[in-house]
């Protein structure tokens, strides 16, 4: 993707986060580029300074990467349920960093410590419980490849550290293209 690509999801994302916090009707967030009509599944992630916000996604696209990206903005705007009793406000939004990650298709490996640190993320699922890290958590963590695996069992899965080494447990790599802006760098078109 080009800079006009990231700025126009960007710009999606933000009219989305603007419009659900309103409580207004959420933009349909279709888009006529050829990239951007792509299916890929994504991450959409928002922060107030250090503090996360709200941060969904979904790993296979159902839909065009620019719907994609308004469908996870309302998500992690209102429905991150880590967030159930402390939702973004108005008065919060010019603070708001949007981050976008446009993921690559999901591979299963055999091989776990073959991941490359703040390239590949991992979903971890043992068929019931299941748990992923975004690339970037490894650059913001500074854990190593083994800390990788084993917190993502751990924090995310609900799993013992090393199940990622455990037989009927899958470990999947997958890319991502990340980027993002503050609230009053995204330029929105009316």
């Amino acid at each position: 993707m080009n800079e006009t690509h990231k700025m126009t999801l960007l710009a999606i994302a933000k009219r989305t986060v603007a419009a659900v916090i309103a409580g207004k009707p959420v933009p349909k967030g279709g888009c006529d580029d050829a990239v951007l009509n792509e299916p890929r599944g994504c991450f959409v992630t928002l922060k107030n300074g250090d503090e996360l916000r709200g941060c969904i996604g979904q790993f296979e696209a159902e839909k065009p990467l620019c719907q994609m990206v308004a469908q996870m903005a309302v998500s992690s705007a209102r429905h991150d349920p880590r967030f159930t009793h402390d939702r973004i406000t108005a008065a919060e939004l010019p603070e708001l960093f949007i981050e976008i990650s446009a993921l690559t298709p999901m591979q299963k490996t055999d091989d776990p410590m073959s991941l490359r640190l703040g390239i590949d993320g991992i979903y971890i699922t043992d068929g019931v419980r299941s748990g992923c890290f975004l690339p970037q958590v490894a650059d913001e963590t500074g854990w190593d490849t083994e800390e990788f695996l084993g917190y993502c069992c751990t924090h995310k899965a609900g799993l013992p550290w090393d199940a990622w080494k455990k037989k009927g447990v899958e470990v999947y790599l997958f890319s991502a293209e990340v980027f993002g802006a503050p609230w009053d760098q995204i330029r929105v078109e009316s």
